[in-house]
This record gives structure tokens, C-alpha cells and sequence, in this order.
């Protein structure tokens, strides 16, 4: 019996050979589950996970507005000790102190927004200022079309305040309108509270209360949906364009109609794609860049039909 371990414990020092392991888990926290956006991240997740042989664990709270609950998540995450965590942080100072806390036990990938935190070893995510900037851009050849000149009030508007995505957007928006269309006044710039009916009624007082009103810059798709939705109801006659970042069934369809304008889309199948692919090298020791950005594209109806237009908008989730 002696004899036998001594020849298996020769071979492994001659071979390199290893016992198999199990597959090791990484956790992926989303915003909210319930969002087709999220589906396709956790989409892109799961077939990274199988091309890799990681186990994935799908996990995120049912609203982006509910940070509490995903720092509740993060700590159950973190308890059950993987090999490396992604997360996408729901708000940039609430989400700071926890992944603080997290990444001094475990490696932590961002996807999606930055937090308000020093400690995630890599965070892979859209340029948003340069979302912001193309958006920007696409707003104000929607309003020369319309009226044959690029004046006029333009409105910004995001879901929910405090979200490093979002305020980078509109960042990136406001640089290139003061840069190159000077004559597009901002004269409001205002933040829902998550909800796509507080986004509709905060645009339907903007339109009662705004003369030569033109264009608005929407940094996101729940407050897309609401403002597309004020917009319609507008009597007045006058073509009010919408940009917007990010896009879903319902806002592609108000593309197709003429509703919108211009859609600046992401890329979240590659966000949790590449997200789970970063974590597995990093918890193995593996150098990894420290920001990737994983690119936007701008979707109008005239582009609508392309390849690379259908595949960041209809992507296999399943």
C-alpha cells in the first residue's frame, strides 16, 4: 500500500498532475432581475459561465432604485465565499463602503457604474460620458431636421439621482452642447425616483411650462419609457425630438414609429460576458485591466435593420 502512494504521489510531482475540482462560483448582482437590460447581462453571464466551466450565481434586488437590498445581497455573496464576485453597483456612494468591505475577503469585478470605492479590481463598463457626448450629437441632428436649424431648449432627464452612469451621460451631454451647439439652451436637468410615471408626469409639467421646447436627452430607459409616453400626449403640434441611452422592446418600437429619435445602446451582453471571464482571472491571480469599456452604438430607424444594431438588441437570453 505504501509502495502504490509513493508511485501516485511520484507521478503528480513528475506530471504536474491535479485532482479535478469542483467548478468554482462566481455570484453576478444585477440591478434589477425583472429588467430585460439585466436579463441580457445575467444572459451573457451564464454562457461565459459555461465556456469556462464556472458556476454562475444569478443574483440581484427586483428594483434599480433598491440599493439597501443589493449591499443585502453583496454580504450573503460575500459570506459564502467564491471565487470572485461581479456586481453592478445600483447607486455610486450608497454601494462604496460595502464593496470596501467585500473586496478585503474576495475579488471584486464592477460592471455597468463605478461606486464610490477605490477596491474593485477591474470594472468593465460603457465610456458613459462618451454615451452622453454621442447622444448629444444624434439630439441635435434630430432638431436641424425638424426645424432646418439647431436652436432652441433642450431638457435632460434620468431616472433617480445619485448614479454614476447616469450622471456621466449627462455630463458627457452637456459638454458637447456647450462645445458645439451653443445655440440649444439646457433650461432644466431633473431626476425621477426610478419610477417611469414619475418620468412622464415631471415631462408633462416641463411641456406645460417650457416655450420652443425641442429636444430631451433621457439618460436611461426607465426614464425613457415615462418621457416618450409625455411626449405623445403633447397637443401643441410642435416636434419635440428624444435621444435616449439604453434601449428595450418598447422603446424600439417608439423608434420604428418615429417617436424617438436615436437610441445610444450598450453592450450588457459582453458586460457580463466579460465580467465573469475577468473575475475567474483575477481570482486566479491573473493580471486584468483595470477599466475596459465596452463600447456604445447609436441605433436610429435608418440603421435600425443592420447586423450589429440586431445584435445588441435582440441577443439570445436564454
Amino acid at each position: 500500500m505504501r509502495k502504490l502512494l509513493f508511485v501516485a504521489a511520484l507521478g503528480a510531482a513528475v506530471t504536474g498532475w491535479q485532482a479535478p475540482t469542483r467548478a468554482q462560483t462566481i455570484p453576478i448582482i444585477v440591478k434589477d432581475t425583472t429588467s430585460f437590460y439585466w436579463q441580457i447581462v445575467l444572459a451573457g453571464a451564464r454562457k461565459a459561465g459555461q465556456d469556462l466551466g464556472v458556476s454562475v450565481v444569478e443574483l440581484g434586488a427586483q428594483s434599480e432604485s433598491d440599493a439597501n437590498g443589493q449591499i443585502a445581497i453583496l454580504a450573503k455573496a460575500v459570506a459564502a465565499n467564491p471565487a470572485a464576485i461581479v456586481i453592478a453597483p445600483a447607486q455610486f456612494a450608497a454601494l462604496g463602503g460595502p464593496i470596501d468591505d467585500a473586496a478585503k475577503k474576495v475579488k471584486i469585478i464592477g460592471i455597468e457604474s463605478a461606486a464610490d470605492t477605490k477596491a474593485m479590481t477591474s470594472l468593465l463598463a460603457t465610456d458613459n460620458v462618451k454615451a452622453g457626448r454621442i447622444a448629444a450629437d444624434a439630439l441635435a441632428t434630430a432638431i436641424t431636421r425638424s426645424y432646418a436649424d439647431t436652436e432652441g431648449n433642450v431638457v435632460v432627464i434620468s431616472s433617480m439621482p445619485g448614479v454614476a452612469a447616469l450622471d456621466q451621460r449627462v455630463q458627457g451631454f452637456r459638454e458637447v452642447l456647450a462645445a458645439n451647439y451653443r445655440a440649444l439652451a439646457i433650461v432644466a436637468d431633473k431626476a425621477a425616483d426610478g419610477k417611469p410615471m414619475t418620468a412622464f408626469n415631471t415631462m408633462k409639467d416641463i411641456i406645460a411650462n417650457t416655450e420652443d421646447l425641442r429636444g430631451v436627452f433621457v439618460a436611461d430607459p426607465i426614464a425613457a419609457r415615462g418621457v416618450a409616453e409625455a411626449v405623445a400626449e403633447n397637443k401643441s403640434g410642435d416636434k419635440i425630438n428624444i435621444v435616449g441611452v439604453g434601449a428595450d422592446e418598447k422603446l424600439v418600437e417608439l423608434l420604428k414609429a418615429d417617436a424617438i429619435a436615436g437610441l445610444v445602446v450598450e453592450d450588457p451582453f459582453r458586460m457580463g460576458y466579460d465580467g465573469v471571464k475577468t473575475a475567474l482571472a483575477a481570482s486566479k491571480g491573473e493580471p486584468v485591466t483595470a477599466n475596459v469599456d465596452t463600447g456604445a452604438t447609436l441605433v436610429t430607424k435608418a440603421n435600425l435593420s443592420s447586423a450589429r444594431s440586431q445584435e445588441l438588441l435582440n441577443p439570445n437570453i436564454k
